[in-house]
């Protein structure tokens, strides 16, 4: 019995050893299995879209000097369904402002993310309605995931503001004037940059009562993970409905290593990084049937994204790099 206490530190010093040696193995892990950035490589057919006459045009680059005041990318996967019912709302409120203020210029680039179904097809219809100057549909050779669509119309755009906006028109459109207020509260912006993030986080004990426990664990666990890892400033990373200047777009977007679902906290954490001055604006939202996460595994994919990004960058297997899209 007198042997367990001695027996005691001897236990504490292996466990912590094992700790130690666990934790070097993440980081080897996270350094050596680190994708250096994506390829930015444009497909051959990438670097056009058709206008409304069916011929091709040239896509501009987020390079050249804006030439609206507007861009409006709306990544798409399969959203055939889904897709006309934000179009007919975020086009319908875009053309009444400019009627009321003619020197508003906006473009809306809907991104085919290698979709399966007519999704281009659909967008196209806007396209020959509204005109290619103002609805352009760019199709992906192969689906590059949410974030690397977002990327591609981001790069193709000609805003000096870029919105983000999700294909299922969760957020009520109109709400743009509410992050725009938060991205103007924002000024004097350093080096003409910052984001402004829609939020739902004050709808989160009414999303509670409706969710089972278990996904309100997965949803904690997750918040929890990007506060601890990622992002401490912002509550709700996940709204696909973001407003970004056009410089803060190419900086952070240009960095951008995580091509899917986490890719919203990586952006935001190099936002962080480079002490770009982020809002976050409560904006009005509905769950919306058709959802593209499927709860367990891309919480667990998400988790794995989480824990990475901070690894990579802190061992600098990433780097906040700037490259150009071709």
């Amino acid at each position: 019995l007198m042997a367990l206490p001695a027996a005691l530190p001897i236990a504490a010093a292996v466990l912590a050893t094992l700790a130690a040696l666990l934790l070097v193995l993440i980081f080897v892990i996270a350094h050596v299995t680190a994708r250096k950035m994506p390829n930015l490589h444009r497909h051959e057919e990438e670097k056009f879209f058709l206008n409304a006459e069916g011929r091709k045009e040239s896509v501009p680059s987020i390079h050249d000097p804006p030439t609206k005041e507007l861009s409006v990318v709306v990544p798409s996967y399969n959203e055939e369904d889904r897709l006309p019912l934000m179009m007919d709302e975020a086009l319908d409120y875009l053309e009444k402002r400019q009627k009321q203020d003619p020197s508003f210029t906006y473009e809306v680039i809907v991104v085919d993310d290698g979709s399966k179904d007519q999704t281009t097809k659909v967008a196209m219809k806007y396209c020959k309605k509204y005109g290619s100057d103002k609805v352009r549909v760019l199709s992906l050779v192969k689906n590059r995931g949410k974030g690397g669509a977002v990327r591609m119309g981001v790069f193709s755009s000609r805003g000096k503001k870029i919105l983000m906006a999700d294909a299922d028109g969760a957020t009520k459109f109109a709400d743009i004037e509410k992050v725009e207020e938060g991205l103007k509260n924002l000024q004097p912006w350093p080096n003409q940059m910052a984001i402004s993030c829609g939020s739902r986080a004050h709808l989160e004990k009414d999303s509670i009562a409706k969710r089972s426990y278990f996904r309100t664990l997965l949803m904690y666990g997750f918040h929890f993970l990007v506060w601890f890892l990622c992002v401490k400033e912002i509550r709700d990373t996940q709204c696909g409905f973001k407003l970004l200047t056009r410089e803060a777009a190419l900086r952070t977007f240009s960095s951008l290593h995580i091509e899917r679902w986490a890719f919203d906290v990586e952006l935001l954490y190099i936002a962080q990084c480079l002490r770009i001055p982020i809002a976050e604006v409560a904006v009005n939202w509905t769950e919306i049937e058709g959802s593209k996460l499927v709860p367990f595994w891309s919480w667990l994919q998400m988790g794995r994204d989480l824990l990475f990004i901070r690894l990579r960058y802190m061992t600098g297997a990433w780097q906040l790099e700037t490259r150009k899209c071709n």
